[in-house]
């Protein structure tokens, strides 16, 4: 499968990017710094910024998936989203965020009383993206939310998945890039999540 990462050399990114290569995929990396983009067999680092609307639409052009892994605060998500559609893309995966699930019915973790101010600008975007792509019906996107804490780890492969509410056990609410990676390439691999949002933890 050809497939185009937008924000490969971040966290998140350069994780799904190491579990695409794993899997043999022909991999276009974009970033705004592709020098830190993680080099491997079948992939192709190339420079772009999301904020150049017509740059980005001519780099994902031809692929069968596009996943998008950037701050959604350093985006526009209107811009993000039409610049898929207009390269023809169908297929869009997006690394989500916690702040959006559920924690009681109709009770998101962002409009707690505990939730970390410092992540309320970060969590407010991604928030209206999710939004907005609920009223996107021309894309095959899915929306991939992590747990609460989202931290470098080990790759296992051993975790849970569900839809709208935030995860937790006994010792609170977390998932890996590593493992969250895992969760994304299986998605894309065989899609069980279109225009649905889920999430992952332990």
């Amino acid at each position: 499968m050809t497939v185009a990462p937008i924000g490969a050399s971040v966290q998140a990114g350069s994780r799904i990017l190491t579990e695409l290569i794993g899997r043999a995929h022909q991999v276009t990396a974009i970033a705004r710094n592709p020098h830190r983009i993680v080099s491997g067999a079948g992939v192709t680092a190339v420079k772009g910024d999301v904020l150049d609307d017509a740059g980005l639409t001519a780099l994902i052009k031809g692929h069968d998936v596009v996943i998008s892994s950037v701050r959604f605060s350093s985006s526009d998500s209107h811009d993000l989203i039409d610049a898929v559609r207009a390269s023809g893309v169908k297929r869009y995966l997006v690394v989500g965020d916690a702040g959006s699930l559920e924690v009681a019915p109709g009770l998101r973790l962002i409009d707690t009383p505990q939730f970390p101010a410092a992540y309320k600008p970060e969590a407010s975007k991604a928030v209206e993206f999710l939004d907005l792509l609920y009223q996107t019906h021309d894309l095959e996107w899915t929306f991939l939310s992590p747990s609460a804490l989202f931290v470098t780890g080990e790759r296992t492969g051993k975790f849970r998945l569900g839809d709208d509410q935030l995860l937790t056990n006994e010792s609170g609410s977390r998932s890996s890039f590593e493992d969250f990676a895992v969760a994304l390439v299986d998605e894309l691999e065989k899609p069980t999540h279109i225009r649905r949002r889920f999430t992952v933890g332990y």
